[in-house]
């Protein structure tokens, strides 16, 4: 076995391990996380398939380093919302927490 059909198998089992924890986890938390394991076994996959040239492909190598962004951004997007969701009023009539203290404390707006 070479080192690239390693890294393959590496990369098939981050995304096969991600998926199915992401289908049999309830907590909205790990969810992201299993998204973020699935989505590096992707990005590994894409890294290996560009190293099988002699000259390495410089196109999925400039894909890998997008999806390295757009990982990075749904990932704080994500848990903004799981910490919105979490302070959410559980009675749909209840005004929501001000985040910023009431507007007549010391340090409010």
């Amino acid at each position: 076995m070479s080192v690239l059909e390693w890294y393959l198998c590496v990369a098939a089992a981050l995304t096969v391990l991600g998926c199915v924890r992401l289908l049999l986890a309830r907590d909205p938390l790990v969810r992201l996380i299993c998204l973020n394991v699935a989505g590096s076994g992707a990005l590994l996959s894409l890294v290996v398939l560009a190293a099988r040239s002699d000259p390495p492909d410089p196109v999925p190598h400039a894909l890998v380093l997008t999806g390295i962004v757009i990982t990075v951004a749904f990932t704080g997007v994500g848990l903004v919302l799981l910490r919105r969701t979490e302070e959410a009023p559980a009675d749909p009539g209840e005004a929501p927490p001000d985040p910023w203290g009431p507007a007549g404390e010391e340090g409010g707006r």
